[in-house]
């Protein structure tokens, strides 16, 4: 699959050429929608970046290769006009990776997951809903793999290439349902906050704070753990390698608990490659030995949450609305965390909304959420008077842990 053969237009091509991509994407500049997708090596390398793009109009199909066409600005402006319908399943992860390898800031977009989601689907994943809607079966063999290693193998490509293939067609269904349900308007409130979705910039200073489990260390060993993770990804960027192929985050948890002394400590550990183990033992030695040697004065701790004003009526409001999210959820056959997530129903009960204005005024809410919940949240609350107890013994309930769910939605 080259661009150089004459082959099917239904057929995808590869594109391994500046010339070849300047003339493919110059054929679909007057298309008025195009799905694309882009795979990364996240799993295999220490930074992620795009390694191929598939491409589908209503009639072409291509995957280009970045590694050998470094810039297609022809694609960029597509990507960026608002005259162009751009499709993707699951959008975020493509979006932040095209601003980060090239800059753009794609408008106009249709996410065909978030749209599965708004119409109530369970399994909204990409594989799931080709099935369901035109019996394609995707083989999920490649689903880990290197999408930087060259050359690739034509079964690759050829899974590569499904990801965007069938998209439009399935664009094209789940508008049609979305318009059915009267919920096209919630899409595209979603659509367009996807739009400018970037990585922000973080402080690499505090990564080590981030990690599962940290929060149950002791001041010292955190200064244990903040040496082992500046160790660990340095080796993992000079390697280009995923940080967790040199070595787990559980690996150096328990590293900074035992604070490790001797090669014999290093050995007791489970979980050490040999490789790292035999060439890199010392360096961890030296690392655990520079967290010991931190003054306690200056031991890193945890940086103090956001406080609230302390409200002990809170978690009651919190779950008089959960109790009406779920009532409202059931009616529509959605899912309670799509229809609004814990997050955004403890935004409405810090600002006890007393009218429907009032609901919408509250940033974290989307419109749509405002405009389906936002007077049964208001009656909700109408019976808890400046954030006293309910009148009735029945309308409250302890919080749900279990509801304690992110939300399936960027925020911003």
């Amino acid at each position: 699959m080259t661009a150089s053969k004459k082959s099917d237009p239904a057929r995808p091509l590869f594109l391994d050429s500046p010339e070849a991509a300047d003339q493919f994407l110059s054929s679909i500049e007057t298309s008025q929608v195009v799905a694309i997708d882009t795979e990364g090596a996240s799993f295999h390398r220490y930074v992620d970046r795009i390694y191929l793009l598939q491409l589908s109009t209503e009639a072409r199909h291509a995957i280009i290769d970045p590694l050998k066409v470094e810039t297609p600005s022809r694609l960029g402006a597509i990507l960026e006009s608002r005259e162009v319908e751009v499709v993707f399943h699951d959008a975020d992860y493509d979006l932040r990776l095209l601003h980060q390898d090239y800059g753009w800031r794609v408008t106009n977009i249709f996410d065909t997951r978030i749209a599965a989601q708004l119409l109530g689907v369970k399994a909204f994943g990409l594989a799931a809903l080709l099935d369901e809607h035109f019996g394609v079966k995707l083989d999920k063999k490649h689903q880990r793999a290197d999408w930087s290693m060259r050359p690739l193998t034509a079964d690759m490509l050829d899974y590569a290439a499904q990801d965007t293939m069938h998209l439009l067609g399935l664009r094209e269904r789940l508008r049609d349902a979305l318009e059915r349900k009267g919920r096209w308007h919630w899409a595209r409130e979603e659509f367009t906050r996807l739009e400018g979705t970037q990585w922000e910039a973080e402080d690499s200073s505090a990564t080590f704070l981030r990690l599962k489990g940290a929060r149950d260390l002791s001041r010292r060993e955190l200064a244990l753990l903040r040496e082992l993770v500046i160790w660990r990804d340095g080796v993992a960027k000079g390697l280009d390698r995923s940080t967790f192929r040199v070595v787990t985050n559980d690996v150096l948890l328990e590293l900074a608990r035992r604070s490790p002394r001797t090669m014999d400590d290093l050995r007791s550990v489970k979980g050490i490659g040999r490789g790292i183990l035999e060439n890199r033992g010392h360096e961890i030695l030296e690392a655990a030995a520079r967290g010991r040697a931190v003054p306690d004065a200056e031991l890193p701790r945890f940086p103090k949450a956001p406080r609230w004003e302390r409200d002990p009526h809170f978690d009651e409001r919190v779950s008089l609305l959960k109790r009406v999210r779920d009532e409202v959820a059931a009616d529509l056959a959605l899912d309670p965390g799509v229809l609004c997530s814990r997050d955004r129903m403890e935004a409405v009960a810090r600002a006890k909304p007393r009218s429907l204005e009032a609901v919408q005024a509250i940033p974290e809410l989307r419109g749509w959420q405002a405009e389906v919940l936002g007077k049964a949240f208001v009656k909700a609350l109408r019976d808890v008077p400046n954030g006293g107890p309910a009148a009735s013994d029945d309308a409250a309930s302890p919080p749900d842990a279990s509801d304690d769910e992110p939300s399936p939605y960027r925020d911003g």
